[in-house]
């Protein structure tokens, strides 16, 4: 258990700053493991920018193996041909803006959102469980055309996915041990997988039942990988015909289950988690919150609701937003995995050595951030010395929310929008008080550990009417 613990983004950062230098490497012997964590801008980028390619594989641990299907997934896969056509479906066809129905997704279901908490308003409502609905909404509008495949049982699934990615598995470090199945961990993988299949494999028959031309504006995530499954009788029943790059390009079955796996946790769990951070971190600083509700109301006014085109002028939101990502990384350590030998700031470092880069602790370097553990997003600002210019888009290796290189969040513009568009609204419609007389200091700010960092306890608030036009869908 005290190894378990110390395996978290907080106890790495905790034992590299106590053992290391202050170069920000940490090397650790777990069992058969090779272990190294990375904590500081400068050697992230020697990892993620000068020598990306060995650092591009990804380490397989027990859950991660079995949950995404024998790694046939995009996240986990190792890096290489598969790996990269898989990467350029999703960035060119599943995440594009150029997939209109994605981003017309986020659209719908922020403005569905809002409207349910209007007939809240003036009581307390769960900020938590709106936002992890609304996310979830918008993933499976994408993805799979419709959220009424969606139930209270695929959502606890979801969130047991990301306990299991993010646990201590004592089998991963002494394999000898892993029958004895010591903490009940491989009991809860068969059922989470078991229980995920029979979803997924639903959703995988009724496109396939109801193939779509490639012309149809109805077109989801799933009919874009379809068009790529290895599968004659798919290619037999489809009118549309297969482009040249099916030839290079082959999905099986299990690579199919896997995106979706991915897209359905990676989507869902990480912007839930974001937009939840924001809306606390504001409810805990009034007078920032004040500041973004002035700015929005000056740039859209109160007779009319957010629109795409006013998130470009939102400059103090997008502080909030950067500043948010900068406390609250999506996944606060980005596993990644040596392919060969390397010489890394003096130090050996072998081949298929585990790394964990510390987002987190990247985010909050004292060497690096002024008042590191503050939110003050004005530090963003123009004028700010170090911070105004910093980018989080993998240039600046201060702030590596999305990660940075190869392996750097291929949905990160679909994520952003959806963060930047719910705040927008949440803040713009609305006016929010902590409830019961609750003051800002008394709000809890704990985290809870898994392969994302969601708050401990679910944020709730008092929603007032703010706006004085009708709230229309």
């Amino acid at each position: 258990m005290l190894l378990a613990n110390k395996m978290t983004h907080r106890g790495l950062t905790y034992l590299a700053d106590r053992f290391t230098d202050g170069r920000g490497l940490l090397g650790l012997r777990l069992g058969h493991l090779n272990t190294l964590t990375i904590s500081t801008p400068l050697m992230a980028k020697q990892a993620l920018k000068i020598h990306d390619v060995v650092f591009s594989n990804r380490p397989a641990s027990i859950a991660i193996t079995y949950l995404t299907y024998n790694r046939a997934d995009m996240a986990f896969a190792h890096y290489g041909p598969t790996w990269r056509h898989m990467h350029k479906l999703c960035v060119t066809k599943l995440f594009s803006h150029r997939h209109k129905n994605s981003w017309f997704s986020v659209r719908r279901e922020v403005s569905s959102t809002v409207v349910v908490i209007s007939n809240c308003s003036g009581r307390p409502v769960c900020i938590g469980e709106m936002i992890f609905s609304l996310a979830k909404n918008i993933i499976f509008s994408a993805a799979f055309g419709s959220h009424s495949h969606g139930n209270e049982d695929l959502i606890g699934i979801i969130q047991e996915f990301s306990k299991l990615f993010g646990a201590f598995n004592i089998g991963d470090f002494f394999p000898w041990l892993r029958w004895l199945d010591l903490n009940g961990l491989n009991k809860r993988l068969k059922k989470a997988r078991l229980e995920l299949d029979y979803f997924i494999d639903k959703i995988i028959e009724e496109h396939r039942e109801n193939p779509k031309a490639k012309d149809d504006v109805n077109r989801d995530m799933v009919d874009e990988m379809l068009d790529f499954l290895k599968d004659t009788e798919v290619i037999g029943k489809s009118n549309f015909g297969q482009a040249e790059e099916l030839k290079n390009l082959g999905l099986t079955r299990d690579n199919i289950k896997a995106i979706i796996m991915d897209i359905m946790f990676g989507g869902i769990e990480t912007v839930a988690s974001a937009i939840e951070w924001a809306m606390a971190e504001l409810m805990s600083c009034p007078n920032e919150r004040h500041k973004v509700q002035t700015e929005i109301a000056e740039v859209v006014g109160l007779n009319r609701r957010v629109e795409e085109s006013d998130l470009d002028k939102l400059t103090y939101l997008n502080y909030v937003v950067k500043e948010t990502l900068r406390l609250h990384p999506p996944i606060p350590l980005a596993p990644h995995e040596t392919a060969d030998d390397i010489i890394l700031d003096g130090r050996f470092v072998s081949a298929r050595t585990r790394v964990m880069i510390n987002i987190w602790a990247i985010g909050r370097s004292k060497s690096a951030w002024k008042d590191p553990d503050a939110f003050r997003p004005s530090r963003f600002a123009i004028g700010e010395r170090k911070a105004a210019h910093r980018d989080f888009r993998g240039s600046s290796f201060e702030f590596i929310p999305f990660g940075a290189g190869r392996r750097s969040c291929p949905g990160m513009q679909l994520g952003l929008y959806a963060m930047e568009l719910a705040l927008a609204e949440l803040l713009h419609c609305f006016d929010w008080e902590l409830p019961d007389g609750m003051s800002s200091s008394e709000l809890s700010m704990e985290d809870s550990f898994g392969l994302t960092v969601p708050r401990a306890f679910r944020l709730v608030a008092v929603p007032t009417l703010r706006l004085t036009c009708p709230l229309e869908i």
